[in-house]
């Protein structure tokens, strides 16, 4: 007799995660069991090479709510939550990181609200970043800045991958012929109605973060790279400029020619050789960033690679299968 759909599903991507593991089953497991409704947590083993794969086998053993998804290799964390938001199986699903700097309490609220105000996406905002450094809040209001011009007001300042998705947006977005979304922005694209949950943000519980600032650089140039293509016009202005500044160079060389006034030195030459090489290696690698976009999604990979799926005791489909999942 086959199971009924849940009604909530939690996706949890995780990448060495084995020290938080059991702080994040007590807190997520009573705030799910609290709601008195049929739910699965997705845990999404993003190829960890700690325990977390034999933490997870553990909980999993006392703990028949909790499903473990094994991918072949690390993809990263949005191909992580891409791979568990298309095999999530509950009308509303909800994706939060392992390390439980979002809080787990706030499911509740976002399901309520969900409900209530029949919206298809509830956003898990941080309501405060003081605890963030200096730095990092700066260079997150620059980002939330520039994904805000780039996409519309729709997106959410200070919104993560803390969210609640209604059983449409998921199909909405396996409907996409996109390889690898950057979810922080396709969702707001989607135009489903949508609202807000405010909450403050924690310390990580355990250890480590697995993103970096190199890494969240990654992130800033992808979301710009796959929503834009302001980056070329940029590159088309500066070739503009370039261009016009090399004319009046010309005209002021002629005219001192002209004047009897010229004389040999290496300041001015050597200053634009440096602005224009300077300006045709950024145009240059402006285009190789969306040539190495296209040479990507020619090639067709996939995102990521499911190794096992322990729902029901169902064996991993096929990796064409994902393939097709990933590409739609």
């Amino acid at each position: 007799m086959t199971a009924p759909e849940p009604a909530l599903s939690v996706v949890v991507p995780m990448f060495n995660e084995a020290a938080v593991l059991p702080l994040l089953a007590v807190r997520l497991r009573g705030v799910l069991d609290g709601l008195g409704e049929a739910y699965e947590v997705v845990a999404v083993d993003d190829g960890s090479t700690d325990g977390t794969a034999a933490g997870l086998a553990a909980l999993r053993a006392g703990w028949p709510e909790l499903r473990v998804l094994r991918l072949r290799r690390n993809s990263g964390h949005q191909a992580a939550l891409v791979a568990g938001l298309l095999r999530a199986r509950g009308g509303y699903v909800v994706s939060i990181d392992a390390d439980l700097q979002d809080p787990p309490e706030a499911i509740v609220e976002m399901l309520r609200r969900a409900r209530a105000d029949r919206l298809d996406v509830v956003y898990g905002v941080r309501a405060d970043r003081s605890r963030d450094s200096r730095f990092k809040r700066w260079t997150a209001a620059g980002y939330y800045r520039l994904v805000r011009h780039l996409v519309g007001a729709q997106v959410p300042a200070q919104a993560g991958d803390f969210r609640l998705l209604s059983r449409a947006v998921v199909e909405a977005l396996r409907a996409l012929p996109e390889r690898s979304p950057v979810l922080r922005l396709v969702v707001p694209w989607l135009g489903f109605a949508g609202g807000e949950v405010a909450y403050e943000r924690r310390e990580r519980a355990a250890g480590r973060t697995k993103y970096p600032l190199s890494r969240m650089a990654g992130l800033a140039a992808e979301s710009i790279t796959s929503f834009s293509a302001a980056p070329l016009r940029v590159a088309t202005w500066l070739g503009l400029v370039g261009v016009a500044l090399c004319g009046v160079l010309v005209v002021v060389a002629v005219l001192a020619w002209f004047a009897g006034a010229t004389v040999t030195g290496w300041p001015s030459l050597y200053v634009a050789i440096l602005f224009l090489g300077a300006v045709q290696l950024l145009c240059l690698g402006l285009l190789g960033e969306y040539v190495a976009r296209i040479y990507t999604a020619v090639q067709g990979r996939p995102a990521y690679a499911v190794a096992s799926d322990s729902a029901d005791g169902e064996p991993a489909r096929p990796d064409a299968a994902e393939l097709a999942d990933s590409l739609r």
